[in-house]
């Protein structure tokens, strides 16, 4: 069964190598340049989207709106999305070990902003890359939402550091 990533989860793209990207930093906010009328009585909160290049060679990357859409309650409706605050990756060449990061305003109704959805589909190279998925909530720590189907995965690098790091100081009081 296919479960999505965590807030704060990195997601290798198979198909341009060195690629990877993550949802993190969900958390409440107001934009920086005051509130659209449309989002009036709503919550704000803000989700940043970061695309890193391990790879050879440089990536074109666009992540515009439209490429990134919010969901939220448990229902998955539809985030009101701010795109004249939010802050894109239009065209951007990211070099090898470089990252770049998009800044993204919604807001909903309060009581629905204890599970958020936020699913990408990058552009690189002119080219679309597949839909990936990342669950939370604001508030809570990157890494420290659940999965709908159990739990925080333990194959990421910061898991395995975390393990690495528990079995060294266990070693260290026995």
């Amino acid at each position: 069964m296919y479960e999505p990533n965590v807030v704060g989860d990195w997601q290798e793209y198979d198909e341009h190598a060195g690629l990877r990207v993550r949802v993190h930093r969900l958390e409440p906010a107001e934009p920086p340049r005051g509130r659209d009328d449309a989002a009036e009585g709503l919550t704000y909160f803000r989700v940043r989207v970061t695309v890193e290049n391990r790879g050879v060679r440089h990536l074109g990357i666009h992540l515009e709106d439209g490429q990134i859409d919010v969901r939220i309650g448990p229902d998955g409706e539809s985030a009101f999305l701010d795109w004249r605050n939010s802050q894109f990756i239009e065209g951007f060449d990211v070099y090898p070990l470089r990252r770049a990061t998009a800044v993204l305003y919604a807001a909903g109704p309060e009581a629905s902003l204890s599970q958020v959805d936020v699913q990408v589909q990058l552009r690189v190279d002119e080219e679309w890359a597949d839909r990936r998925l990342w669950s939370g909530a604001p508030g809570l720590p990157d890494g420290a939402g659940a999965a709908p189907c159990g739990g925080v995965r333990d194959e990421g690098l910061v898991h395995q550091v975390s393990a690495y790091l528990r079995g060294q100081s266990e070693e260290g009081t026995a």
